[in-house]
């Protein structure tokens, strides 16, 4: 009896804690609608909380502006999806000035902090354009001659602007520009989407440069080196890598991320990402170990690290493929976004995607999902937050292009199941963002999968945890009007739902003021 008892107790599950409520739907509600008011603030590039306030830095006219790029000059569609012109004259007419609003918990109100400034073009014919059409990441740093923790936010040039600036804030209200253009002196940068605090340190590193042929590649950063520094405002840098870790196919380096006293660096690689990681100690260049390559085994299909993220002791890497998880110009995709999670050893669990041998044996998804959550439209994991002990992941859904596009632009078997399915079904059931979470990073459950229920919702592009709740910013550039078909006829009209969103999310769903200060 006494042994019996002992299988039976070995054999129970050990007590685990059920995790704290995790936010449902109906835990959220949409404190920004259609852009700030203005469906040409099409993404929410950057957004972080600071001094008792949430921060939001938009880019403009996103889909106006890749109208004209020649990446895109081919693409067979009906209409193209959102009204603008038809040539780069037209483009700069439009107000492309980025802008940074803050919203304030305690009256539920937003205010506009900032709008870029107009400058000479670098044509030299008198033209003004805006100084930066995005403002593509922000951070809460104090380098060594900041008097306190500063906001730093780093600029995306337009291509008749001087160059990307990194400007500071002391104040949340005032932003002035601390580097000479280009960020870092005597480099041609355009734009860059890193800047991470690391022991001490700020890094960055170049997502575009002025200079290269961006013909066939629009995100080849032209610099592929990460960059650090401890005094911003100095405008002085120091490369700290190799370019592209010493392998020319690394194109850029898209994300950084601390984690295990290692700083984390993830690639684009049209063979497949590779993530790199060094203790950032000695003198510079440091020295960098490669953890993972060949887009962990999947090639093409996963070129870029789109996310990064730690989470209970692990770190959570998001990929895909360029331009929407469909990279026509190479002839690849669309396919859904994969999620790997790597250990303190530099071991690695395939934890969303699809099962494939690899040189550490058969991998198969922990979660039971295949790429994308099962949806191959789910091109990008876009961005990723840890908050109340559960890992938030958002995602990029090109779904709703089945509307414009002509089957010629999907390879076979894409335009197979578009046509089996139909199109209204799929833009029904599918259309719209997914935000998904996890107390463990094995299971999953959706939050939404259509947008928070606005189709035009095309990713989650920022997530930020704060002390009163969970901050969501999409990306929809869709504004201010779209292409519809009417009386059988394609027509722009107005679009009510167009222009990025913000959701806050919390179980009381009411914010509370009293710990904020005045």
């Amino acid at each position: 009896m006494e042994e019996n008892e002992k299988t039976q107790r070995k054999r129970q599950r050990p007590y685990d804690p059920a995790a704290k409520p995790g936010l449902n739907l109906n835990d959220f509600r949409r404190i920004c609608a259609n852009g700030f008011g203005d469906g040409h603030n099409s993404f929410a590039h950057s957004m972080t909380w600071y001094k008792d306030h949430i921060y939001v830095g938009t880019t403009r006219s996103n889909f106006q502006m890749v109208k004209i790029q020649t990446t895109f000059e081919k693409l067979p569609v009906y209409m193209w999806p959102v009204e603008g012109p038809d040539d780069a004259d037209g483009l700069y007419r439009l107000d492309r000035r980025a802008q940074i609003w803050r919203y304030d918990l305690r009256n539920d109100s937003w205010e506009e902090v900032f709008r870029a400034p107009m400058v000479e073009s670098v044509r030299g014919d008198g033209e003004l354009v805006a100084r930066e059409t995005g403002l593509r990441t922000m951070v809460v740093y104090q380098g060594d001659s900041d008097p306190e923790p500063s906001l730093y936010v780093a600029t995306w040039a337009v291509s008749r602007s001087p160059g990307a600036l990194l400007l500071r804030s002391v104040d949340g209200k005032t932003f002035e520009p601390v580097s000479p253009y280009g960020i870092i002196e005597g480099l041609p940068v355009t734009a860059t989407r890193v800047l991470v605090p690391f022991k001490g340190k700020l890094f960055t590193s170049p997502t575009g440069t002025r200079g290269h042929d961006k013909k066939f590649v629009i995100n080849v950063s032209g610099n592929p080196v990460v960059y650090e520094t401890s005094d911003p405002a100095t405008g002085q840098w120091t490369a700290v890598s190799e370019p592209g870790f010493g392998d020319p196919k690394n194109q850029g380096v898209f994300m950084v991320c601390p984690f295990n006293n290692h700083l984390y660096a993830g690639t684009f690689n049209l063979e497949g990402y590779e993530v790199w990681r060094s203790d950032c100690e000695g003198t510079p260049p440091y020295n960098w170990v490669k953890v993972v390559d060949k887009g962990a085994h999947r090639g093409p299909l996963n070129q870029i690290v789109t996310s990064m993220k730690e989470f209970k002791g692990a770190l959570y890497i998001g990929g895909g493929i360029q331009n929407g998880g469909c990279d026509h110009v190479h002839n690849i995709g669309p396919a859904g976004s994969e999620l790997i999670r790597i250990h303190p050893d530099d071991s690695w669990d395939l934890i969303v995607g699809d099962p494939r041998d690899t040189p550490e044996g058969k991998k198969h998804p922990m979660s039971g999902f295949v790429s994308g959550y099962g949806n191959m439209f789910n091109g990008y994991f876009w961005d990723m937050g840890v908050h109340d002990d559960w890992l938030y992941l958002g995602t990029m859904d090109s779904t709703i292009w089945v509307r414009w596009l002509r089957m010629d632009a999907y390879p076979e078997h894409a335009s197979k199941l578009i046509n089996k399915i139909g199109v209204e079904n799929i833009l029904e059931n599918e259309a719209g963002c997914d935000l998904w979470r996890s107390a463990d990073g094995e299971n999953w459950i959706p939050v939404t999968r259509v947008g928070f229920d606005n189709r035009y919702n095309l990713g989650v592009r920022k997530i930020i945890s704060t002390p009163h709740g969970l901050f969501i910013a999409t990306a929809n550039v869709f504004g201010p009007r779209v292409a519809v078909i009417e009386d059988g006829e394609w027509k722009y009209v107005d679009n009510p739902r167009g222009g990025l969103e913000i959701w806050f999310g919390s179980k009381q769903n009411v914010p509370d003021a009293a710990g904020l200060s005045d």
